[in-house]
């Protein structure tokens, strides 16, 4: 068998979790996992597959074995053990931020003293931040997400798979909004103002709504929801959280959806550096949809090959309250174990 090392020392806990789902299933492949001790926790696994590791102790932990392929799964801090890892492996990284791949040097050096000073002083003097660039310039392949990404060098890697086909039987039509509901990544001024032009509207609809900000909502935003809610709604209930979402309730209101609201900022920066969504870095909805068997709205700019994202048109408003269940894709068809399985062991063979 062919063995493998995949690294998470930083992120991302759920790419490296359906990785290792998928790959426990792999007659081909035989693979180590090499995770930080939060990331382990994240998963909740205990498998001797599963090494604890850290940033100093992990190229002596891969020198100890022979690998065929060496996967990072995030690369946005240690650069200099990355650095030394695509030197001496067949590496491929996981890219989550496109744009930042193609940064300069002296670009990194200028955005050190834009923000967070303190932590990104140290990304330089101790973890060699300015060589970023080369982690991805010398690893042999470079990963992403959404094929739709997927040109040149970077390929597409399948990890996503469909898990849940409940689905929701509720005579009230269940809106959900995933992620933390923070203004700063997704729209959500637009979608109360779009909720409050439902509530006015009394001809709109005799549907019930229920729309559910699965998140943790805070600050101002939490604010806006508060203030919502004491109006008078005759059709419309929301339900918002003010501590983080637990996974098994995540996983409920997920399976109660109707539908996936995903109202994303089209512009977002990583380390002071614009990022564009569904064009430089890819929404972690995505996901999500596959995971749970759900259709998703997205902004009119969002980019997106996959079949079950409906692109709302601009200044339309209201698109999602007429969605029909029954409008449906069929994930299992496309997104099932076996042939996501088939597809990542297929894109893993051709780069050894």
């Amino acid at each position: 068998m062919k063995k493998i090392a995949y690294i998470e020392l930083d992120t991302h806990a759920e790419i490296a979790d359906n990785f290792m789902e998928l790959m426990a299933d792999s007659k081909e492949f035989e693979v180590d996992y090499y995770f930080v001790e939060r990331i382990i926790k994240r998963i909740g696994k205990n498998h001797s597959n599963i090494h604890l590791s850290e940033s100093t102790e992990l190229l002596n932990q891969l020198n100890d074995q022979k690998y065929d392929l060496v996967i990072i799964g995030t690369a946005h801090r240690y650069f200099n053990l990355f650095n030394e890892i695509t030197k001496k492996f067949n590496t491929s990284v996981i890219v989550h931020n496109l744009n930042f791949t193609r940064i300069s040097r002296f670009q990194l050096f200028r955005n050190i003293f834009k923000k967070d000073f303190k932590y990104r002083l140290k990304l330089w003097l101790k973890e060699d931040l300015l060589a970023a660039p080369e982690v991805f310039t010398k690893a042999k392949n470079l990963l992403v997400l959404d094929k739709g990404l997927a040109k040149g060098r970077l390929k597409y890697l399948p990890v996503f798979y469909n898990q849940f086909q409940d689905s929701n039987q509720s005579e009230i039509f269940t809106i959900v909004i995933p992620g933390a509901v923070s203004q700063q990544r997704r729209d959500y001024k637009k979608v109360l103002q779009e909720l409050t032009k439902l509530n006015l509207d009394q001809g709109q609809s005799q549907k019930s709504f229920r729309i559910v900000f699965l998140g943790k909502a805070q600050g101002k935003e939490l604010q806006w929801l508060k203030d919502f809610d004491n109006e008078e709604a005759e059709n419309i209930s929301i339900q918002y959280f003010t501590e983080k979402v637990s996974q098994s309730l995540f996983d409920e209101w997920m399976n109660k959806a109707d539908v996936l609201w995903c109202p994303i900022q089209s512009e977002t920066e990583f380390f002071s550096h614009k990022e564009i969504y569904g064009k430089t870095k890819m929404s972690g909805n995505i996901g999500d949809a596959i995971k749970y068997g759900k259709m998703a709205f997205f902004p009119e700019n969002y980019r997106s090959d996959f079949e079950f994202v409906i692109n709302e048109k601009v200044n339309s408003g209201g698109e999602v309250f007429d969605f029909e269940p029954e409008n449906s894709y069929d994930f299992q068809k496309e997104f099932n174990k076996n042939k996501i399985l088939a597809d990542l062991e297929k894109l893993l063979e051709s780069h050894l």
